[in-house]
């Protein structure tokens, strides 16, 4: 007997059987020099930006600390929705 977890991954793969391919191991490396890729420029950006927080933190100016914080999620959020676009052409990629 199969479980409902079971039943739904077949019925998934039924449905999109792109999502079912097993990557390659060109595909495989390439994902991971991506995430090093995207890792590299959310540390940058975590960088610059926290210098800068550290600065508005010593000066007490709150408008631009919470300036700060919400360019860092914004800008974190953002790569992330990059990098996830990148990896996704890559593995749709034939």
């Amino acid at each position: 007997m199969k479980s409902a977890y079971e039943l739904a991954m077949e019925r998934l793969a039924k449905s999109d059987p792109e999502t079912s391919r097993p990557l390659t191991p060109e595909k495989k490396a390439r994902l991971a020099e991506i995430d090093l890729v995207y890792k590299g420029k959310l540390a940058e950006r975590e960088i610059f930006l926290k210098k800068q927080l550290d600065e508005a933190y010593a000066a007490q100016k709150a408008e631009e600390v919470d300036k700060i914080q919400k360019q860092l999620a914004s800008e974190r959020a953002r790569l992330e929705e990059d990098r996830e676009e990148e990896k996704e052409r890559v593995r749709r990629a034939k």
